[in-house]
Order: C-alpha cells, then sequence, then structure tokens
C-alpha cells in the first residue's frame, strides 16, 4: 500500500516510478477521489460545527418563548444532520474506492534496480560453481532411469488432475531430506527461527502480503472462506501484523517449511513436463522484519542464506537483479537464484529474495518504535530458502551418471543413513 501523504507531496515522482513499471501516470486519479474525500469529510465537519451551534441556541429559543426562532432552528439542525450524513457517505465512498485504488498499485522500484520490459533485461550480478562436462546426453529429472520408479505422474493425475505428482521411495526420502538440511542449515548457521504455521489463512493475511484482491485468480480458496497459502511469506509476514513492536526486537528472522498450493493461472502450458511447476510444492521460505535503515543490508544477507545452500549442495547457479518489468507486485528489489539444469541446458529460478520496504507493512498496519520515538513502519522482506522440489530436480539432473544412476551431494548423505547414490533400479546405496 503506498503513502497517500507521499502521492499529495511529489505527484510528479510516483508516477515517475510507476512509469519505470510500465504503467501509466495514476497520480491525477488517486489525487481526485482524495480530495474529494477530503472536501466531504470537510463539509461534514462544517455541517457538525454548525449543528452543534444550532442545538444550543435551541434551548435558548424556546426558553425565550420565541416560537419562530425555535422552529427555524429545530429545522437547521435537522438539516445539518442530513447534511453530515450525506457527506460522511461520500467520504466513506472516496475512501473505499481510493483504498481500492492503492490496494492494486504495485511498490516501487528502487533507484538502483535496473530499467526493463521483462525477463531479457534482467542484470547477472554474479555466478558460481561450473556446469560438468558430461560424456554422454544428459535426462530431465523425470527421464532419469534411477528416478522414474520413485517419480508417478500418472498415479497423481489419477488422483488430482495435472501438475501433481506422487513420489515414492528413494526420490522421496532424498525430498524429505533436503527440507530437512536446508532447515537445519537455516537455523543453526543463519539465525533464523523456525516456525510452524497454518496453511489455510483469511482474508486479511493474504491481502496484508499483496496477494489480495489484485492476485486472488492465483490462490485457492476453500468454500468456507479459507486461502490456501501460495508461500509461508503470507503467515510468516503477518504475524506482526498489527503490532507495533519494539526497535530492540529487530530484526525478526523466520523460517518455515510448509506446503504451498498456486493454481499457476495464466501459465497454461508453461513448464508442463515433470515437477518443476506444480500446484502443491514444499518451500523453505524465509521472512525478516526489520528498520528501514537496516533492510537493505538484511536484503543482501537474506540472498546469501539462499545462495549457501545452493553452494552446499554443489550445485552451479547465477545471482540476478530483477528489472522494473520483470519485478513482483510487493517487491522494490528483487535478487533471484537461477541454479543450473543440464537436462534443460539453461539455468531455471530456485529462489527470488525480495525487499518490500513499508508496502506490506502498510497494509497490515505492523509498526515499530525506537526509545522516546514515534511509532514508524516495519521493512519486510521474504525469499525462498529454497524451493524443495525444485531443488530435488537440480541435484537430480546435475548428479546423474551415465548408466542411469544418481549420485548425491555430501551434505545429505547424514540424513540418508549414510547412503550416497540412488543406483539405476531407484534404490539408495
Amino acid at each position: 500500500m503506498h503513502d497517500i501523504r507521499a502521492i499529495r507531496e511529489n505527484p510528479a515522482a510516483f508516477d515517475a516510478s510507476l512509469a519505470r513499471r510500465g504503467i501509466a501516470p495514476l497520480s491525477p486519479e488517486i489525487l481526485a477521489h482524495d480530495e474529494a474525500r477530503r472536501s466531504a469529510i470537510q463539509a461534514a465537519e462544517s455541517a457538525q460545527a454548525a449543528q452543534n451551534t444550532a442545538s444550543k441556541a435551541v434551548g435558548a429559543a424556546k426558553a425565550a418563548g420565541n416560537d419562530a426562532e425555535f422552529e427555524r432552528l429545530r429545522a437547521l439542525v435537522a438539516e445539518k444532520k442530513a447534511e453530515i450524513a450525506a457527506m460522511t457517505t461520500t467520504a466513506n465512498a472516496e475512501d473505499l474506492r481510493l483504498r481500492d485504488l492503492l490496494a492494486g498499485i504495485p511498490n516501487l522500484p528502487l533507484a538502483e534496480v535496473p530499467d526493463g520490459r521483462d525477463e531479457a533485461d534482467n542484470v547477472e550480478v554474479r555466478r558460481w560453481g561450473s556446469p560438468r562436462n558430461l560424456s554422454f546426453t544428459p535426462k530431465e529429472h523425470f527421464e532419469i532411469k534411477a528416478v522414474q520408479p520413485g517419480m508417478d505422474f500418472a498415479a497423481a493425475a489419477k488422483l488430482s488432475g495435472a501438475r501433481f505428482v506422487l513420489l515414492r521411495g528413494a526420490v522421496l526420502r532424498v525430498h524429505r531430506a533436503l527440507g530437512q538440511f536446508m532447515l537445519d542449515t537455516h537455523i543453526n548457521e543463519h539465525g533464523l527461527t523456525e516456525t510452524w504455521t497454518p496453511v489455510l489463512v483469511k482474508d486479511e493475511a493474504m491481502f496484508g502480503t499483496g496477494n489480495l484482491p489484485k492476485f486472488a485468480e492465483d490462490s485457492y480458496q476453500t468454500t468456507n472462506g479459507w486461502w490456501l497459502i501460495p508461500t509461508a511469506e503470507v503467515t510468516l509476514t503477518n504475524t506482526v501484523a498489527g503490532e507495533i513492536l519494539d526497535d530492540a526486537q529487530l530484526p525478526i528472522r523466520m523460517c518455515a517449511l510448509t506446503q504451498c498450493f498456486r493454481s499457476e493461472a495464466g501459465s497454461a502450458g508453461k513448464d508442463t513436463s515433470g515437477m518443476l511447476r506444480q500446484h502443491q510444492f514444499e518451500k523453505v521460505e524465509m521472512v525478516s522484519i526489520t528498520t528501514p535503515e537496516a533492510s537493505l543490508a538484511e536484503h543482501d544477507r537474506m540472498t546469501r542464506c539462499a545462495e549457501a545452500i545452493l553452494e552446499k549442495l554443489g550445485l552451479p547457479y547465477r545471482t540476478i537483479v530483477l528489472c522494473t518489468g520483470d519485478m513482483g507486485f510487493g517487491s522494490q528489489k528483487t535478487h533471484d537464484l537461477e541454479v543450473w539444469l543440464p537436462g534443460q541446458n539453461t539455468y531455471r529460478e530456485i529462489s527470488s529474495v525480495s525487499i518490500c520496504g513499508d508496502f506490506q507493512a502498510r497494509r497490515m498496519n505492523a509498526r515499530f518504535r525506537a526509545q522516546g520515538g514515534k511509532p514508524e513502519f516495519v521493512h519486510t522482506l521474504n525469499g525462498s530458502g529454497l524451493a524443495v522440489g525444485r531443488c530435488l530436480i537440480a541435484v537430480l539432473e546435475n548428479g546423474q551418471q551415465e548408466d542411469g544412476s544418481v549420485d548425491l551431494p555430501a551434505v545429505l548423505h547424514p540424513y540418508l543413513g549414510g547412503n550416497t547414490r540412488i543406483n539405476a533400479a531407484g534404490g539408495l546405496e
């Protein structure tokens, strides 16, 4: 949500920032609703003052026996009462229109974010690791011989339809090991607090993180009104909704491993093979709540937390800064991590780490107070640390051998009972 006062003070700067996202100027429409709302409020206040004055005079006119003045004043009180009601209705309607308009406008990019229209204009900032030189043609994850017994799309489709998968045996154990490894690393090495959250939330929680109202079609809603979370960003971030925190509590750094649910609206025909883009998946989410002064440094720290997972797994990746035209709705700046997938012969997104500034905090009314100061809005950040299913894909594809077996990263061996590979028959050994 945007600060209407900032838009009033510098509408040109607001429109210039929106233009970087490819959005036409909106300040004239915003300020028109704001002026109508404020005028109605002012008119209601004036009418209230006149009503109060007339009300006091009614008694005096009655006591003086001035019936004509008494009737005039009584009519004036009734007139002002109706005027107050009308102006209040107008003010409330304009306030709702203004709120709905502001709620649908994306966050403004930081000055350092590169301009651009789409993913072709994103900027790579660093690269880690080198893809293996393979003496054979690598396969995609679902084609690898060792993987096929443990990754069943046909059974999942029978149960639920397209874009679901049923995992079994060794592949499932590696999937579970990855989630546990990520959590342990973030807790023990990165200082995040593990949190277990619901996966069903109310409208207010989805609104707070910017998932509603604009992106309702991207998520699933139950018949009794709950929403299935698209990511634990929703639940973790909203833990501070409506709170005034002490600055000594900040930063708050959390992580959660949850099921996530996305309708993938608008992605028909995209990444339909394998388990790259699913309606249900697991992800370790990181969320930080911090002060405005510390948020940029926190963004870099969170990016390093995600990068560290890939490095420990020995997976080549690159880090890019998204351009203004490719950033998410609530982001001021986003780092994407893209992992190398030899089966596709390309890098694919495995994590997005975003700084949201006070954009979500305003929607949630989440604030903090420095000692002796007035409450101000916190800054929120979120990032994948990592998407477990996509990480499984990367581990399987990068570890594949010519005979169809898969060598597994050393950091996972303790989570797999000392086993180091999936043999070509699909068993751990």
